[in-house]
């Protein structure tokens, strides 16, 4: 995502001057056990973007979703919102969780935004939470929880049907107006 380093504000890598630099990061990405790295790509099989399932915790049926990075051809876009519809339904429906949490530098208001966008929950804010590129971040929380997932998901799925969208591609109905 050469050309657009605000992107990388709020991320804990990047921006990278050289793409060995995000090749060593991928490499990270994918040898952590810890995490799923998964790559966003578009109907040109470009990549343009990542989202992260990370805190995985089995025995509590908990994960995050997180390491969020949407290219400015991504941003704002059915495919966006798909991408997150999948990582929530394979949290619910194939991991078997319970709660499903997404938390951003509360500076952040892009990203508490779409949080709320799509459905999560806002709990609060954990002050100076972490040190994060050398200062204190108070961390914003939000979470969907299972019985909470039958909602979002037929909001979702009634959001991103074809006929929500006119000729040029722009909705009809927000997916905030599906939830209610």
């Amino acid at each position: 995502m050469k050309g657009h380093d605000a992107l990388w504000t709020y991320m804990s890598m990047g921006p990278f001057v050289e793409f060995s630099g995000f090749s060593e990061w991928v490499a990270l990405r994918a040898n952590d056990k810890n995490t799923q790295t998964y790559a966003i790509f578009d109907v040109k099989d470009v990549a343009v973007g990542v989202a992260v399932l990370m805190e995985v915790r089995p025995a509590m049926r908990v994960c995050e979703v997180g390491g969020i990075l949407y290219a400015p051809a991504l941003q704002r876009t059915p495919l966006g919102t798909e991408a997150q519809y999948l990582l929530a339904r394979y949290a619910f429906e194939t991991l078997g969780y319970r709660r499903y949490e997404w938390k951003c530098n509360a500076l952040n208001a892009p990203s508490r935004a779409a949080a709320l966008r799509y459905g999560f929950m806002f709990e609060g804010i954990l002050r100076a939470h972490m040190v994060f590129k050398g200062r204190n971040r108070d961390t914003a929380y939000f979470s969907m929880l299972e019985d909470e997932w039958p909602a979002r998901k037929a909001a979702f799925e009634k959001w991103l049907r074809p006929e929500n969208f006119d000729t040029d591609g722009k909705q009809k109905k927000k997916l905030e107006e599906l939830r209610t």
